[in-house]
């Protein structure tokens, strides 16, 4: 982060150089990075002369502007570490940032999903991410504004972001709100990495047309054990205004541009395209972007759509992979559909992000154990990540009902313990388990786990059983450092619905994960998608592991910037030119496109393609 994007800290007044300045090289100079009890210890004994202690942010403003002066270092990615405020948010590679959609009417009619009218369906309004997006109206460019710089404070780079969409059912949104929000996405890169900050101007703006007031409806409240009316009739009555507002904005702006300002929920494809093409060159880049929704609002349109809007990964709710399950908590889909998303997803090279949830209404320990297997035992599904969201009471649910006539009850602590470690253990190695249990407040659980530790619980049950979890998430290499040469070259290959996939993955002895490819082998019988897929074996991810390093920057022996990444692309061309494939694609996102030019791939309409010779 450039000095620009410093905030008005204490370091700059004369009386606090003395402590910083103790802190930082008593920080920098340790032998190893001290954890955050030592870390707190010196601190405490370096505090501010009026009294109270030093925040992260304090100690990083002065690191950046004082670095290679007097008796400190000069600046580096791995100073930054020791100083950073929660590292393991940016230990994946890359620095997620999470947004939320506006509170809109969902298709669905789940009895397990909350009821909370001032957030998109499913969300909680005292969810720290629900309640920052309300905070900031639901913008798009508030919420990536206000995200960024909070990583920035807490010295995390953000020069490769992954964004995160989530809220409800993306694809029933309308296309010129998906194209609106998306691109003021982009919008709040380039200012951010330009060091720009127009949330002055858009707050403005959202209080003329009293966005803030519309979204504050704390005074209503459905209760699931009397839904007498539902969340979509809750809403439309409550943002009646507001959704009058987006369905004419199509009608009132278009051919009209100057009319418009950045709230009013309008843009036109060719704005998003060239917000696009700022960012493959930007400061702060787009490196991933994702969107959630159901299986049932999944066509070949709604894939094309999503990728020219730039995404690359999708989180798709199966929930249960049994069909009356699925049918008594009201789902209003099949695993049929389930099956038709899944490999719609992969033909278009998407990673598939899933939701699944055990202790619904209709399961028990046993039927769950059976239907985690299938996720990973039927080649139709097989997900490349995973979110294990066991079902909590929640007030406002449906569910309610069901649990006040005693038809369904949460599971035990013991029975979830040991069920969740079963589902660890059968976790295969290329697929990450990126959450076990749901963040939710405990004050909004009626009856459930309250734990929000309970993924290390059954991490420690596995342990205890002399098993281990092979998921990617647990052998990521993370803060440690990496030599190339202590790596192997280690393929996975299992069959999917509509070919074979080859999981490359440099890994050490312990088979810890430095990096990763998913290779998608399709069947050459299957019909493209688009043109550009015609006999192409597709690049699904590439994702080098270890802390961030910034775009260009030096990784000290992490595993970033090892030549890893383009050892993988290699080993795949390789690959799919002896499996007899004309061209290999990639699903590259904005930011990644020049990284990938220089890897001899050319952009060919939604994708990157390389000729095979």
């Amino acid at each position: 982060m450039s000095r620009k994007h410093q905030p008005n800290v204490e370091y700059n007044q004369p009386e606090h150089a003395a402590p910083l300045r103790a802190i930082l090289r008593a920080v920098l100079s340790a032998p190893i990075p001290p954890g955050e009890k030592d870390f707190q210890k010196i601190v405490r004994t370096y505090p501010k002369p009026g009294g109270g202690m030093y925040r992260h942010s304090d100690l990083i403003a002065a690191y950046r502007e004082w670095a290679g002066t007097g008796d400190l270092p000069p600046f580096s990615a791995e100073a930054m570490r020791r100083l950073q405020l929660k590292p393991v948010r940016t230990s994946s590679g890359v620095a997620p940032v999470t947004i939320l959609t506006k509170p809109f009417p969902c298709p669905g009619t789940c009895v397990f999903c909350p009821n909370d009218v001032r957030m998109p369906k499913s969300y909680l309004s005292d969810e720290p991410g629900a309640q920052r997006a309300e905070q900031n109206a639901f913008d798009p460019y508030l919420q990536m504004m206000t995200r960024l710089r909070q990583l920035a404070l807490i010295g995390h780079p953000t020069d490769k972001v992954e964004v995160i969409i989530l809220g409800g059912t993306w694809s029933f949104y309308p296309e010129t709100y998906q194209i609106w929000f998306v691109k003021r996405v982009f919008d709040a890169l380039h200012d951010f990495g330009a060091g720009i900050d127009q949330s002055d101007v858009v707050r403005a703006l959202l209080a003329e047309k009293s966005r803030f007031d519309g979204y504050a409806t704390t005074d209503l409240t459905l209760h699931g054990a009397d839904l007498s009316r539902s969340y979509n009739q809750v809403v439309q009555s409550v943002y009646a205004d507001e959704m009058s507002r987006s369905r004419d904005a199509q009608a009132r702006f278009s051919g009209q541009v100057a009319e418009r300002t950045v709230v009013d929920e309008y843009a036109t494809w060719a704005e998003l395209e060239a917000a696009h093409t700022v960012n493959e060159t930007a400061t702060c880049r787009c490196v991933g972007l994702v969107v959630e929704t159901r299986p049932d609002h999944i066509d070949a349109a709604e894939v094309l759509r999503a990728r020219r809007l730039g995404c690359t990964k999708v989180q798709i709710g199966f929930q249960s992979l049994d069909d009356r399950v699925l049918s008594l908590n009201k789902r209003g889909h099949d695993v049929a559909a389930t099956r038709r998303a899944v490999a719609l997803l992969r033909r278009a090279g998407f990673k598939i992000h899933a939701h699944w949830m055990p202790n619904l209404y209709g399961a028990t320990p046993d039927s769950d154990r059976a239907d985690y297997a299938r996720l990973f035992d039927d080649h139709d599904f097989r997900p490349d990540e995973l979110k294990v969201y066991p079902c909590s009471l929640i007030e406002s649910a449906e569910l309610m009902q069901i649990y006040q006539r005693g038809d369904w009850r949460p599971y035990t602590h013991d029975e979830l313990l040991h069920l969740l470690a079963d589902c660890i253990a059968h976790t295969p190695e290329y697929t990450r388990l990126t959450r076990i249990i749901r963040d939710i407040p405990s004050t909004d659980i009626v009856e459930g786990n309250r734990m929000t530790n309970f993924r290390q619980l059954a991490e420690d049950e596995v342990a205890r059983r002399g098993q281990s979890s092979a998921d990617i998430r647990a052998r990521e290499v993370r803060f440690r450092s990496v030599e190339a040469d202590s790596l192997a070259l280690d393929v996975v290959e299992y069959d999917t619905q509509i070919g074979r996939e080859q999981f490359l993955q440099f890994i050490g002895p312990d088979r810890a994960i430095a990096g990763f490819l998913r290779l998608s082998l399709p069947d050459p019988a299957l019909p493209p998608l688009t043109p550009e897929l015609d006999g192409a074996a597709v690049i699904r991810e590439v994702h080098v592991y270890g802390q961030v390093v910034g775009i260009g920057g030096e990784s000290g022996g992490m595993a970033q910037h090892a030549g890893l990444g383009t050892a993988l692309i290699e080993a795949a061309v390789e690959r799919a030119q002896a499996a007899g494939y004309r061209t290999l694609a990639v699903i590259s996102a904005v930011g990644t496109r020049v990284y990938y030019r220089k890897r001899g791939f050319a952009d060919s309409g939604l994708y990157q393609v390389r000729p095979l010779l």
